[in-house]
């Protein structure tokens, strides 16, 4: 089941709070005591900087898995640490990244350290608005599978925020390759807490052994998977990489929004719940795929008035970061997410990445 740990820092105490959540995470993801020590040294340093420079925030820590790929073959887990604040903001994020640099009187350390001790860093951050950071480390830096082809082109990631603080999700996703095909999917059990995390996480394993199967048949078989358990709002979209295509079936409450050089479109789940009340018939939506195109999945967490923005659509931004920076603009200190909420984004990989 998803475990996602919300520390929300607002004074000092809670820096310690985020620190044992990465210690935590870092034993589920196997990491060994040097890495987990480098895990709890980021999201200390992280949580640091939101008392510092943002007056506080959020830490979100969780364990996320790689892309599964074509026979099962699968990469080692990373711990993803997250911060999200609606501070001042960095006017200038490339000096904030420099050793040195401070506005507080600190060693100015912070960020700089953690871009280096990270196996993947990046950050959002707009004056006025607030700041999105994204840290992943997982056991061994840069240790991934070799891979090839057009479909590692595409790189997916997520954010996950449970309901009041618990300490599981209902919601969850995962991604998949297969040749030429790459699938995302987000789940949202119905409710809330363990047993909306048992249907939610079944959806993921069932997807991950449908790698292969275009979104229409995968939502059959993971009708099946999901028997027996509450059930779950279930969106699958697959780009065939090759044809440059996005093909979307959706049941439930998930949002789905695709990005199209600027410009938004809604695709469209049919009402229902996967594992109890599938729909009879599943019509998959198509769209056409490039390079500048990026797919928002959201559970409905979110408010019913987001909307994107052009922060949304950056191509060259982490997708958890893109993920994050949704939540932050779609909520605000005053106004909290009010479900379990997850944001899965699926965008081209930039050049220098693949």
């Amino acid at each position: 089941m998803p475990r996602v740990w919300d520390v929300p820092v607002h004074d000092s105490t809670r820096v310690r709070d985020a620190r044992v959540a990465a210690e935590h995470a870092a034993a589920l993801a196997g990491l060994d005591e040097r890495r987990t020590s480098t895990a709890a040294l980021v999201a200390t340093e992280l949580a640091t900087n939101l008392l510092k420079h943002a007056g506080g925030g959020r830490v979100l820590i969780d364990v996320v898995a790689p892309a599964v790929l074509s026979a099962g073959r699968e990469g080692s887990s990373q711990v993803q640490v997250t911060t999200i604040d609606h501070g001042p903001g960095i006017a200038d994020v490339s000096a904030a990244l420099r050793d040195g640099f401070t506005t507080t009187g600190s060693l100015g350390a912070g960020l700089g350290t953690c871009a280096r001790l990270a196996d993947d860093f990046d950050l959002h951050s707009v004056p006025g608005r607030g700041t999105v950071v994204v840290a992943r480390l997982g056991a061994v830096p840069d240790a991934r599978a070799a891979e090839s082809g057009p479909a590692t082109r595409l790189r997916a990631g997520a954010v996950n925020l449970p309901f009041g603080g618990a300490d599981y999700s209902g919601d969850a996703w995962a991604w998949v390759r297969d040749g030429d095909l790459v699938t995302l999917m987000l789940a949202d059990g119905l409710g809330h807490g363990p047993e909306a995390a048992r249907a939610s996480s079944a959806a993921v394993d069932a997807l991950r052994a449908s790698a292969g199967l275009r979104p229409a048949e995968a939502v059959r078989r993971l009708d099946r998977a999901l028997s027996g358990t509450r059930g779950a709002a279930v969106a699958v979209a697959q780009v065939d990489t090759r044809a440059g295509v996005l093909r979307f079936t959706g049941v439930g409450n998930i949002g789905a929004r695709l990005c199209e050089g600027g410009t938004w479109r809604h695709l469209v789940s049919r009402p229902g719940i996967v594992g109890t009340h599938r729909p009879s018939t599943l019509r998959e939506e198509e769209a056409v795929w490039a390079d500048d195109r990026v797919l928002v999945l959201h559970s409905d967490g979110l408010p019913s008035r987001w909307s994107p923005t052009s922060d949304t659509c950056r191509t060259a931004t982490d997708p958890a970061v893109t993920a994050a920076v949704t939540i932050r603009d779609a909520s605000s200190p005053a106004r909290p997410v009010r479900d379990d909420t997850a944001v899965a984004v699926l965008a081209p990989t930039p050049p220098d990445r693949s």
